[in-house]
């Protein structure tokens, strides 16, 4: 098991941290002794996680606040609360996403909600908190990403699918793809820029938690599974291991901008963390920045603003 280098002194944000890996991720942070912040949208089960996690620390430093990354008036609230208390951000790990609802749905601000909670949420959530971040003596965005980016595709001229027939699976794999090349792009940017931001990224495998019904159940009347999730064939592993790629994205000394992590075993399913490549879809330069352009303008949060 991944050990985490020591955290003492730390801020660390973790989304999604009420359960699976964003849990497991907070959990192992507070553990090495970072000061965790649990960015949750339900503020009653980040409370639940983090009795859990005292539980087990005692001494575990936790914090639960509200953030709906479906609703970007929710993501500058809850940045505009970290930046009023002025403490320089070590880390920022965006774990939180929803996984293939059967139909078509919506964030608040109207985009497909794969595409705004798994992307462009984090895209704007990142690029408020960037002078946190910035205050940091050795800041880092670690974002997940999912095996399933090597079936993605960026469809410019409909990244809401409002022209084609929607689909769960592909539309996770092209917010999930987004994910991937946003990593890449902030790491070009931050290199550019010369900023001491380390963007890294990981992909868990096939990981059993509740990603794989929650968001299949929107909209139903009771719990079910993604259709690919649903074969007792697939090799599957626990979230202490399927956290491990985010850990070491998050925390490793021996990591560089971009870098990209997952399972080593069984086609990247599951096993232990190894460095991985990214598919040539996210490292496209040009293909990336146009992403980014774009989702600065759907999100209304510019990189300029942000660092003025």
């Amino acid at each position: 098991m991944y050990s985490v280098p020591d955290q003492s002194g730390k801020l660390a944000v973790v989304t999604g941290a009420n359960s699976g890996t964003g849990k497991e991720t907070a959990r192992r942070l507070a553990e090495a002794g970072a000061r965790v912040v649990l960015a949750v949208r339900s503020p009653a089960k980040g409370e639940q996680a983090r009795a859990d996690i005292l539980a087990r620390h005692p001494r575990a430093t936790l914090e639960v606040r509200r953030i709906d990354l479906a609703d970007l008036a929710s993501v500058r609230e809850f940045a505009d609360g970290l930046i009023a208390d002025g403490t320089p951000l070590d880390l920022l790990v965006n774990n939180a996403g929803v996984m293939a609802p059967p139909q078509r749905m919506t964030t608040a601000d109207g985009f497909e909600l794969q595409l705004g909670s798994n992307y462009l949420g984090p895209f704007a959530l990142t690029l408020r908190l960037l002078p946190l971040l910035l205050a940091a003596d050795q800041p880092r965005v670690a974002t997940m990403s999912s095996g399933v980016a090597n079936f993605g595709r960026i469809h410019f001229d409909d990244l809401q699918w409002e022209r084609r027939r929607y689909s769960p699976m592909l539309s996770y794999a092209q917010s999930k793809l987004a994910d991937l090349m946003f990593t890449q792009q902030l790491a070009k940017i931050a290199t550019e820029r010369g900023w001491k931001v380390l963007s890294t990224g990981a992909h868990p495998g096939f990981t059993r938690t509740n990603l794989q019904t929650a968001g299949a159940s929107l909209g139903r009347d009771k719990a079910t599974r993604a259709w690919v999730t649903r074969f007792n064939i697939i090799p599957s592993q626990d979230v202490e291991q399927g956290a491990e790629p985010l850990l070491y994205a998050a925390t490793a000394l021996d990591v560089g901008a971009g870098d990209y992590f997952g399972p080593s075993r069984r086609f990247g399913l599951v096993g232990p963390t190894t460095k991985v490549r990214p598919t040539r879809r996210a490292l496209d330069d040009a293909t990336n920045a146009r992403l980014w352009t774009e989702s600065e303008r759907l999100t209304a949060v510019s990189l300029i603003e942000h660092l003025s």
